[in-house]
């Protein structure tokens, strides 16, 4: 399962806009995928929702992690 983490970089962090896009971008290459914030639970990234619900601010830390080796 390969993973990379990220630094958030936008101002006001994961909110509506950059995750209907991440989750859309998720669900148009069909791989599952999920983000977490260091420690935390990991969430599905094809859902603009669940991204929203991890509080990801300006400069946090997400994990991004695919079930596909592609």
């Amino acid at each position: 399962m390969p993973s990379k983490t990220v630094i958030v970089g936008s101002a006001v962090g994961l909110h509506a806009r950059p995750a209907a896009i991440i989750s859309e971008a998720v669900v148009n290459a069909g791989v599952p995928v999920t983000l977490s914030l260091d420690g935390g639970e990991p969430v599905d990234a094809g859902s603009a929702l669940m991204i929203m619900t991890l509080g990801a601010g300006n400069g946090s830390s997400v994990t991004v992690t695919a079930d596909d080796d592609a």
